[in-house]
């Protein structure tokens, strides 16, 4: 993973501080690059420990449609507690809960989690329920499969989450907006085509949230790629303000310290030929080494 190393080098030799919503404060550049070869191995981090159940279930959940976290929280997914966690917190119910004991809540209680534990229509909404102004849904992961496999050429095969009419509703702002996908030539001669996808995230948290998103639209590609019949090509990350936050700028220098290790393999369930019928059980990540992990606090 030296293109994640690159980028972390990068912001610091020529971020520029800002001060952002959160109040945090932030070291950050405006457009930035990286491109991962799916064919050498699964592009997750080495040079710290990343969570990939959390990865799986997030990707699972948006494709599910879903915008309540407790499908997350039955699993023990806590990438997504703090937003809503902090409005509870701000409310007249409120009882002195710690967010661990908020999530349990969520995960089991059937009045509190529809309540308390909805984000609004984010990701899941908008890839699988996209409003058409006439009263009904686009299913826009249903839309690009068709598309792929019927208009392969084609330079619309995208699916957006930035949906303007909805940002106001939303606990939070999609950050990964946009994603193409893109159907290329075979490897080789006789071969199938190639599957290769970009994503554009208007906003990054290169520490915490970066090595996530790489690794989920990686996921989302193979998994893509398998339903569709094609083989892999690259997956292509974008972005618009890549920031460090600076309360992880010691993380950070202690990553840069590491050397990258060699990327694992993920292992998809070959049976699997729906992109709605994949399964927690359906990944096998295999020969992952890595660095200790090295926590941060999610700006919020």
């Amino acid at each position: 993973m030296k293109q994640y190393q690159d980028l972390l080098r990068h912001i610091l030799e020529h971020g520029q501080q800002r001060e952002d919503r959160t109040g945090t404060g932030t070291i950050g550049v405006f457009g930035y690059q990286m491109r991962f070869d799916l064919n050498k191995g699964f592009p997750l981090v080495t040079t710290k420990k990343v969570h990939l159940k959390s990865i799986i279930h997030e990707l699972l959940w948006f494709l599910k449609g879903e915008t309540n976290i407790q499908y997350l929280c039955r699993h023990q997914v806590r990438i997504w507690d703090d937003w809503p966690f902090e409005k509870y917190c701000k409310s007249d119910e409120y009882k002195g809960e710690t967010i661990k004991e908020f999530a349990e809540k969520i995960a089991v209680d059937t009045d509190f989690a529809p309540k308390w534990g909805n984000l609004g229509p984010v990701y899941g909404s908008q890839w699988r329920s996209w409003p058409d102004g006439k009263g009904g849904e686009i299913d826009q992961i249903e839309k690009i499969i068709n598309q792929i496999k019927n208009t392969p050429d084609s330079r619309r095969l995208i699916v957006s989450a930035w949906n303007v009419a909805d940002i106001d509703q939303m606990t939070l702002p999609p950050c990964h907006t946009l994603f193409q996908f893109y159907v290329g030539s075979p490897l080789k001669e006789g071969g199938k085509r190639t599957l290769s996808c970009q994503l554009y995230q208007r906003s990054a948290d290169v520490f915490l949230g970066v090595p996530f998103n790489i690794a989920s639209y990686a996921l989302l590609t193979m998994m893509v790629a398998q339903v569709c019949d094609l083989e892999l090509g690259d997956f292509v990350h974008t972005f618009g303000d890549a920031h460090i936050y600076l309360n992880h700028l010691e993380q950070v220098h202690l990553q840069l310290t590491r050397e990258p290790l060699p990327l694992p393999k993920m292992k998809i369930n070959p049976d699997v030929k729906n992109i709605f019928e994949f399964k927690f059980a359906d990944f096998e990540l295999q020969n992952y080494e890595s660095h200790p992990a090295i926590k941060g606090k999610v700006a919020v």
